[in-house]
């Protein structure tokens, strides 16, 4: 790397959420306490699917890797929220800031693509009955797992990398939680057009690409219920997709109610609110959001809790 493009900051500074410091316990005990609750329903789903062997389906395989992309996604920047509140040490060194830049897109960009691979499935549930455990075969799975896992490994590295390019002078102030990728090209001295371009392409990819195909599958599943409605077909359509088109209401409509509707806030606020529900509130809900409204997961988590009738290993 040439002199020029080496970074003259070694470190960062979060200035973190906007809270009063007469408030700052409050929060604390609040956002920790989500937290826990996040880590402990996700790795919990990920359990009982991995212990019920009625939960070996192409449905719950997906929700496994969703609840474990929602545990790394809320760990990638809560811990250290959680932290500088604690100290008030809003300092962050310039390798471990730029490390969870690169993991916040990882994940993220993950939590995109299983969200669009799950309404796939969901549709192929239910408008292709009979031929969904030959359509939805274990291979087909683990490709689709696979293929969003490298789509977003390649758009978070490439991401880190034309990053890794750009020189940042005296001001090392983000006024965020945590380095969103945004604010550090603010930071920059560099011309920062090239990390523009990629973001609106890699944007395109796992962000466009997966929303137009829940809209399309959800789009096909109601043309299909008309076509015969039927109060057991629309009883049947909500019980299987009723808990995946909530957790996409819910992340979705995030964007909706923040970017789309006008409000006083300004937009490091907005950003903020926004970065809360996706890493705090989203996956905290989701465990709760497929237990309550599935009857499988309820009748898995009455077994482990019992323990009366033995898992399949």
């Amino acid at each position: 790397m040439r002199p020029e493009n080496q970074s003259s900051v070694s470190e960062f500074l979060l200035l973190g959420l906007p809270i009063r410091p007469e408030k700052q316990a409050m929060f604390f005990t609040l956002l920790l306490g989500m937290y826990l609750t996040t880590l402990l329903g996700n790795l919990l789903i990920i359990l009982l699917i991995r212990l019920d062997s009625r939960l070996h389906t192409p449905m719950y395989f997906f929700l496994s890797h969703l609840a474990l992309t929602d545990v790394s996604f809320s760990s990638v920047t809560v811990p250290k929220m959680l932290m500088n509140m604690q100290t008030q040490h809003l300092s962050i060194s310039y390798p471990e800031c730029i490390s969870q830049m690169c993991f916040y897109i990882l994940f993220g960009c993950i939590d995109n693509l299983l969200l669009g691979v799950m309404a796939y499935d969901r549709y192929v549930a239910i408008c292709h009955p009979l031929h969904y455990t030959t359509i939805m075969r274990k291979e087909l799975c683990v490709l689709l797992v696979a293929g969003s896992w490298i789509l977003s490994c390649g758009s978070a590295l490439l991401h880190t990398l034309l990053l890794a390019q750009l020189s940042f002078c005296a001001d090392n102030t983000i006024p965020h939680f945590f380095c969103s990728l945004p604010d550090l090209l603010k930071l920059s001295c560099s011309n920062t057009s090239l990390n523009e371009l990629v973001i609106f392409i890699s944007g395109a990819v796992v962000v466009i690409l997966p929303l137009s195909g829940i809209l399309l599958s959800y789009g096909r599943i109601g043309a299909s219920i008309l076509k015969v409605p039927s109060t057991k077909g629309i009883y049947k359509a909500l019980s299987t997709c009723g808990s995946h088109l909530s957790v996409v209401s819910l992340f979705y409509g995030t964007i909706v109610a923040l970017y789309f509707f006008p409000s006083s806030s300004n937009s490091n606020e907005k950003d903020m609110i926004a970065s809360l529900m996706y890493t705090v509130v989203t996956p905290m809900l989701n465990p709760f959001i497929y237990s309550l409204r599935n009857r499988d997961m309820k009748s898995a988590l009455g077994i482990l809790f019992r323990s009366d009738i033995p898992f399949s290993k």
